[in-house]
């Protein structure tokens, strides 16, 4: 595997980025005619059911990949440079990341791709290519992958059953937060040094 990049990138740098893929989520619904689905769930339900399951589905993928998955020099490779990117920015910064994430992410791929497929085929293919999507985009290794693409299903099957975007946004964005405060908190736990 290719040696990872150790330069850092300027927060802003992070955060534009984050930030064109909602700009580009807006424009494919444009493009697409789809509409964003944020259903009947209050405010406040939707917030607090997408913290309980950004919770939740990092631990339960943590729970899963205890069977010595990070005992793949790959994957522990792949999970020091996730280390390193969060420990080089600071908590607002990284707030920031994953609220942003949340947002954009779930705006284009449940939003725009589950959202339009589903019209197109139907949902089982729309949550599956939605998910793979999902996982490609995340790639850093086939494991990687597979640990995206489950999110990725675990998250459009909260879509379907909620049908509301807000849910699956905070949800991403808690789960990010999460995994970004165990990766800083206990490196250890994921083969990192």
């Amino acid at each position: 595997m290719p040696e990872i990049s150790r330069q850092k990138m300027s927060p802003l740098s992070v955060l534009g980025f984050q930030s064109l893929i909602a700009i580009v989520a807006i424009v494919a619904f444009y493009l697409t005619g789809t509409e964003a689905n944020f259903g009947e769930l209050s405010v406040a339900y939707a917030t607090l059911l997408g913290v309980l399951g950004g919770m939740l589905t990092y631990f339960a993928l943590f729970i899963l990949t205890l069977g010595g998955l990070f005992s793949s020099s790959s994957l522990r490779d792949q999970m020091r440079f996730l280390h390193e990117f969060a420990c080089s920015y600071s908590w607002p910064v990284l707030l920031t990341l994953s609220v942003l994430a949340g947002f954009g992410e779930e705006l284009l791929f449940r939003g725009v791709v589950q959202g339009w497929l589903t019209e197109q085929f139907g949902a089982v293919f729309a949550l599956a290519a939605a998910a793979i999507l999902f996982g490609l985009v995340h790639f850093l290794s086939f494991v990687y992958f597979v640990m995206a693409t489950v999110l990725g299903v675990v998250l459009g099957l909260a879509y379907i059953w909620s049908e509301s975007l807000l849910m699956t946004m905070v949800w991403h964005g808690a789960y990010d937060v999460v995994a970004l405060y165990c990766l800083r908190r206990y490196p250890h736990r994921f083969g990192v040094d």
